[in-house]
């Protein structure tokens, strides 16, 4: 009698509130991705319910190996078949996620293999196996059930051989071997720290069972597979996304976040890739140069020292990244190169002045005017960062999409400039945390936007501050609306900042509030701008000298401290509030 889908939705909720495993534990996801048999072969009507549920539905079915899953219509179709399965094809559907049990696609086995169902059909020696269901040459007593898996003549372990899978053999004075199948923790290695570790192991050096990481239960965590695409997060397999000392993974236990797992390490180490001294490419994790000192000029601390700030990043756990002395380096993918500081306010800081490579900033490809026109190919930023596709909706939900702007050309991930920015191509990025960023790409020769030390056109003072009846091109403004001032019109940024504080001793701008950051575009809510305008002027008066107050510049805090080697503390001698809606301050600074 089947098991009715409310009673089985509802055991599914109830087993994941425990934070017991998900069902989906055993499968291997292809996104986007259907599995077609041959003719006559049919699929079964699809049924409705999630992933997970559909999960379940296949593990207690013998007959079931895989499933479709639709996303919109969280429709879900059990198939009797895999992507080895004779007759059956892989194809493209953006609306379809293609579910198959690890046991029928793994090379390798867990523990001794008694749930192996791949295809290998050789021994050791390289003998052919006997078909299960066959008893010559060798007689036997293992008959092939929809359970135990014997089928066609593939290794298998039926009596739970600690040596792992094996057969008969067709050679009558080899009654059976092994098949020497590796098992999943051996089959392939990991070099350094494992970052391109794209092995099979689902389990952690106790034994806990990993978390996949498109699910967020037991453990919630940043590391979903969209926003790193790169970072080969697949299923509930070991990872290493964020540059540890080896690969790891969240667990399916609510006591245990996290632990590593353990994977053999490959005896060769392998040749680094992209390495330079004197500028670095891409994000710069091939750097080797001997910069010491941050873009401030703070001195870098020594990697292997913890002190002032103590951290994980000590040179004989990450072998492979040069962690000498206090160079600079990117031991774990981020922007680019940095280091620990001597300083103990200034925990990590970038090195930025180390210059990129000629042969990074110079693409193969350039643009002509602001790159409007620009079809190339290059899909990474000038800061090395993977371009989002544009019909993505993470890590970014965008404003400029395909359908926004079907004239665009905005084809899979490439540098475009749908909106004619003045900078040139520029993309979505796949980091969460930078919304986009401009193309490494350069203007044709001869082709270059006038710069703005250039001589421009004449305009008359009666010009001056009008407003620029022009669209209202927002898909790339965060928290707020663009502004609308001349500057702003020929240099579009995401905002010019300066920080009013009083002078030592004296309290903040603001009364009880903390330092105002003033950002040139509507700050996107006007209560911010009130706050500002009250603290800065007095009811009755448009202008007033703030001989207390005073504007800083060349520093990334809020607090910045006296000694900042970057600190320039201009004194404001007046200030002009803009029209009351407008959220503007005009500083006239003593210098």
């Amino acid at each position: 009698m089947p098991v009715p889908r409310v009673l089985l939705a509802v055991a599914v909720a109830v087993a994941l509130g425990a934070g017991s495993r998900s069902p989906l534990n055993d499968f291997q996801r292809l996104r986007a991705t259907e599995l077609l048999p041959l003719p006559p072969e049919a699929p079964p009507p699809p049924e409705p319910g999630p992933a997970e549920q559909c999960a379940q539905r296949c593990a207690t079915s013998p007959a079931c190996r895989a499933f479709h899953h639709e996303r919109q219509s969280q429709l879900c179709q059990l198939l009797r078949w895999t992507q080895h399965s004779p007759g059956v094809r892989l194809q493209k559907n953006i609306h379809c996620d293609l579910y198959q049990k690890k046991d029928y696609l793994r090379d390798c086995i867990v523990a001794d293999g008694i749930s192996y169902r791949g295809t290998r059909a050789t021994t050791e020696k390289g003998l052919r196996c006997q078909h299960w269901q066959a008893t010559t040459p060798h007689d036997h007593r293992f008959l092939p059930s929809p359970r135990n898996g014997l089928e066609e003549n593939y290794c298998r372990n039926p009596d739970r051989d600690k040596r792992g899978p094996w057969c008969y053999t067709v050679d009558p004075n080899v009654r059976h071997q092994s098949c020497g199948i590796k098992k999943c923790q051996d089959a392939i290695c990991m070099t350094c720290n494992g970052e391109d570790y794209r092995g099979f192991v689902d389990h952690t050096e106790s034994g806990t069972e990993c978390q996949r990481w498109d699910l967020q239960h037991p453990h919630k965590h940043p590391y979903h597979p969209d926003k790193y695409p790169e970072k080969g997060l697949d299923d509930n397999y070991c990872r290493n996304p964020d540059g540890s000392e080896q690969p790891w993974c969240y667990t399916v236990d609510p006591a245990r976040e996290r632990e590593y797992c353990r994977i053999r390490v490959c005896k060769k180490r392998p040749r680094p890739l992209n390495v330079t001294t004197n500028c670095f490419r891409g994000k710069g994790e091939g750097y080797r140069g001997r910069v010491n000192v941050t873009v401030s000029g703070i001195p870098c601390q020594r990697w292997d020292a913890q002190a002032p700030h103590r951290h994980h990043f000590v040179p004989e756990k990450y072998p492979c990244k040069d962690l000498q002395e206090n160079y600079c380096r990117n031991p774990d993918g981020s922007e680019a190169p940095w280091c620990f500081t001597t300083r103990p306010s200034v925990r990590v800081a970038f090195c930025f002045h180390i210059r990129r490579c000629d042969d990074e900033l110079g693409a193969q490809e350039c643009y002509h005017g602001h790159g409007e026109t620009y079809r190339g190919h290059v899909s990474k930023t000038r800061k090395g960062i993977t371009c989002q596709r544009w019909d993505a909706r993470t890590p970014h939900v965008p404003q400029i999409s395909p359908a926004t702007h079907p004239e665009a050309h905005l084809e899979e991930n490439y540098c475009r400039n749908p909106d004619n920015d003045s900078h040139g191509p520029w993309c979505y990025t796949m980091d969460p945390r930078m919304p986009f960023d401009y193309c490494a790409i350069k203007p044709c020769s001869g082709n270059a936007v006038p710069s703005i030390l250039e001589s421009a056109e004449a305009v008359t003072f009666e010009q001056c501050g009008r407003r620029d009846e022009r669209l209202q091109l927002k898909g790339r403004i965060v928290g707020g609306q663009p502004g609308n001032s001349p500057v702003d019109r020929q240099h579009p940024q995401p905002g010019r900042r300066a920080l009013l504080r009083r002078v030592p001793g004296e309290r903040a701008v603001g009364d009880q509030h903390p330092p105002v950051l003033l950002v040139l575009v509507s700050l996107g809510t006007a209560r911010k701008a009130a706050g500002c305008r009250r603290a800065l002027m007095s009811p009755s008066a448009a202008t007033r000298t703030c001989q207390a107050t005073r504007c800083t510049w060349g520093c990334c805090s809020r607090t910045p401290g006296p000694v900042d080697p970057d600190l320039q503390a201009i004194p404001i001698v007046r200030i002009l509030c803009g029209p009351s809606e407008s959220h503007l301050v005009l500083l006239k600074l003593a210098r």
